[in-house]
């Protein structure tokens, strides 16, 4: 009994030994932070504005806002509409972070952290305040360049974001709730993410936790170098929930260097409109897998135009740079200077081909096409549609050489597809229609049980569906 228990306590003592040995060895294995905290600290700021924010003065019939609950005092405070009583003003306040890129007081942050600011306060570690002037902002990559007069300042080390790796450990400093230099450290969890609705930037995600007052911050590698700064978050509740997102560093610098030179962002234009391409698109355009960006649209007189692509192409290149999901092609032509030359690897009716495209430069706001009209009907029963020939007036708004206007939505497969009456059909079957003769024998003649695409112009925005014909 006695060898027993002894030879018990042995194997135990021999378990805790490997188990802390094991996690030594893993603590070994973890980055130590410190130093770079200490270093990089000095050049984050802590960012507040000042705004004029329209409100409603008290009437003699305002109750007294002392003795009631927050949520009912915010509401009498920015007033009721029917409540008499003059306009006033009063100041609203948001708080963010940045940090210092030059000695001589140039700051990074975010747009949405400076818009519509009437003033601009950078606080340094030390508490000074210091008003700063605002050099320029690009809000479709939500980059703002400040500038605060002093010399002397701690800045942070740049470094490069093309060579982030997925799993590697990265760590922000800023500002959360007001917090100033809050550290959070977490790796990269993806690079160039594409976000609805931000067509410029390839976003570095991560699992750093980011709460409001971070934005503008920078996300620093272990060499302590800035290789992003910290922009958005994904959430449902209005906090962290284990996804945020920042702004590579490589776009930013390229964005404040053109903001302090010139004053605004110039970015490079193709004049297309794309779409994914899904597995049926790569079917029916003979692809081996879904890849590339499907040119949907060519506006006229554009780069895109001039340089000889057309509707139906898919772009699987830029410059050598493969385009996986259409999302790439913006922000690779966004970053060619305009009116330099760029080759698009493309696939036209199953053929590789190479196009040599001079880059035009992205105008302020697009140009929107117009699309109406009822002709004399024709139908094609094979797809449940009845449609009419364009008009030489449509032609000519809609900057078509042809097509057909669907006037009659019947039950069949153009119902199960979504289609209506007003949109316009110029490609099905990768063959142009230029007529409703046309449409009628292409739609006769298209292959059963195979994914075939038809080009449909709606309100002026043109897209490629894809749909299959049973036996």
């Amino acid at each position: 009994m006695i060898l027993k228990v002894q030879r018990n306590s042995c194997f135990a003592l021999v378990a805790a030994l490997y188990f802390l040995g094991q996690v030594a060895v893993a603590n070994a294995q973890l980055p130590d932070f410190t130093p770079l905290v200490e270093s990089a600290s000095p050049a984050v700021v802590n960012i507040s504005t000042k705004q004029k924010v329209q409100t409603r003065a008290a009437s003699p019939h305002m109750p007294d806002l002392e003795g009631l609950p927050p949520i009912f005092r915010e509401f009498f405070e920015h007033g009721i509409p029917e409540m008499p009583g003059q306009d006033q003003r009063r100041e609203a306040q948001s708080l963010g972070s940045g940090f210092i890129i030059s000695a001589d007081g140039y700051v990074l942050t975010n747009n949405h952290v400076v818009a519509d600011a009437d003033e601009i306060i950078v606080r340094l570690p030390d508490r000074s305040e210091l008003e700063a002037t605002l050099v320029g902002a690009d809000p479709r990559t939500d980059v703002a360049l400040l500038k605060i007069e002093a010399t002397g300042l701690p800045t942070v080390r740049l470094g490069t974001s093309s060579a982030l790796k997925v799993g590697e450990w990265v760590l922000a400093i800023g500002s959360p709730f007001g917090f100033d230099h809050t550290v959070t450290a977490g790796i990269v969890s993806a690079t160039g993410r594409n976000l609805p609705n931000e067509s410029y930037v390839p976003f570095i995600q991560t699992d750093v936790a980011i709460n409001p007052g971070n934005s503008g911050g920078p996300l620093f590698n272990l060499q302590g170098e800035v290789i992003g700064i910290n922009s958005q978050i994904f959430t449902r509740s209005g906090g962290f929930m284990g996804l945020s997102f920042a702004i590579p560093i490589d776009v930013a610098l390229d964005v404040s260097d053109q903001l302090r030179t010139d004053g605004k962002v110039s970015r490079g234009w193709l004049g297309v409109v794309i779409q994914e391409v899904n597995r049926d698109l790569a079917e029916s355009f003979g692809l081996e897998r879904p890849a590339g960006a499907l040119v949907a649209q060519v506006m006229d007189g554009g780069p895109a135009a001039q340089g000889g692509l057309r509707v139906g192409d898919v772009i699987l290149s830029v410059n050598d740079n493969a385009i996986d999901m259409s999302a790439d092609l913006p922000h690779l032509i966004g970053t060619i200077k305009p009116n330099t030359k760029a080759k698009l690897g493309i696939v036209r009716d199953g053929d590789r081909e190479t196009l040599t495209v001079t880059i035009g430069a992205l105008p302020e706001e697009g140009e929107e096409l117009a699309a109406t009209g009822d002709r004399a009907e024709k139908s094609s029963n094979r797809l449940g549609v009845k449609v009419s020939e364009l008009t030489a007036e449509q032609k000519r708004s809609l900057d078509l050489p042809g097509g057909v206007v669907i006037t009659e939505v019947l039950s069949g497969p153009a119902a199960m597809i979504g289609l209506r009456p007003g949109d316009v059909i110029t490609h099905l079957n990768n063959q142009a229609i230029d007529s409703a003769s046309t449409f009628g024998r292409v739609a006769e003649q298209l292959p059963k049980n195979r994914s075939v695409s038809m080009r449909v112009l709606r309100q002026g925005r043109a897209s490629f569906i894809t749909f299959k014909l049973a036996e």
